[in-house]
């Protein structure tokens, strides 16, 4: 499956192997073993141990990534070696606030680089993040966000909107894959799907999670519509060129392309 293509991405501690071998069976479409944030300082180095097993020994076909720690802490420099010789996909690289922290990490790893967006600073330069050498999807940090701009934690997403559609915009333009970011409430199925209709509804691809009860939501919220996808397979079929009329309504090639990357979408979902 492409990056783009995946609805859930699900973070797991490297240090859980309970959690490890339970996201082995898992619907989500990525899986993604953490080293920074759910890792204990004492812990770090067992906890990178076990993610290079574990994406050794992969999760039946899913896209893998590796969040590693950010630079500058003691954990960091020895996590981008090990990654070098590791099954992973990708590596997460979190609090990124310059193109050059990805190309160091793209540099040392070998690995495609997924860009935490987590601070003003980060969103400011989200382009050329976005842009720069290494980089292959951008991810929403929206706690760390919401901290920056004293957001207050029982308030909504208003104040995160500029912020979101900056790196959605900043993705699209570098043509590259941009995931939302986490949802904290873990008893609030109603809550969490309403976020991710939002989400969807600005333009990201998929939603990064935190726990496995959220995993179906996602996909569902974020997976294609089967009458869209229908409906796509027949403006298809029935386009000719140019500018014409189809269903009571007007289409050119825009609506042509539009209706193939939803069909690929769901045939990559489906193909999963």
């Amino acid at each position: 499956m492409l990056l783009r293509h995946a609805r859930s991405l699900l973070f797991l501690p490297a240090s859980n192997p309970r959690a490890i071998a339970k996201a082995r069976d898992l619907p989500c479409d990525m899986v993604i073993l953490d080293l920074e944030d759910s890792v204990p300082d004492d812990r770090k180095e067992e906890a990178r141990a076990a993610a290079i097993d574990a994406v050794a020994e992969g999760f039946g076909g899913r896209l893998t990534g590796v969040r590693i720690n950010v630079e500058g802490t003691p954990w960091h420099g020895a996590e981008m070696v090990a990654l070098k010789h590791s099954a992973a996909d990708y590596v997460v690289l979190p609090k990124v606030e310059t193109a050059r922290q990805v190309k160091d990490v793209f540099s040392v790893s070998q690995k495609p680089v997924i860009a935490m967006i987590e601070s003003p600073r980060g969103v400011l330069a989200a382009p050329a993040i976005a842009a720069g050498e290494g980089t292959a999807a951008l991810f929403m940090g929206n706690n760390d966000l919401r901290r920056d701009l004293a957001i207050p934690s029982a308030a909504g997403r208003e104040g995160l909107s500029y912020a979101m559609q900056a790196v959605i915009l900043a993705a699209r333009a570098a043509n590259i894959a941009v995931f939302d970011g986490v949802y904290n409430r873990l008893d609030d199925e109603a809550g969490l799907e309403a976020e991710c209709a939002a989400g969807h509804a600005l333009g990201f691809d998929g939603k990064t999670l935190i726990h496995p009860s959220q995993v179906p939501v996602a996909n569902q919220v974020f997976g294609p519509d089967p009458q869209a996808v229908a409906d796509a397979r027949r403006l298809i079929e029935a386009a000719t060129g140019g500018a014409e009329r189809f269903e009571g309504r007007m289409i050119e090639t825009m609506h042509v392309e539009q209706a193939r990357a939803l069909v690929a979408r769901a045939e990559a979902v489906e193909g999963r």
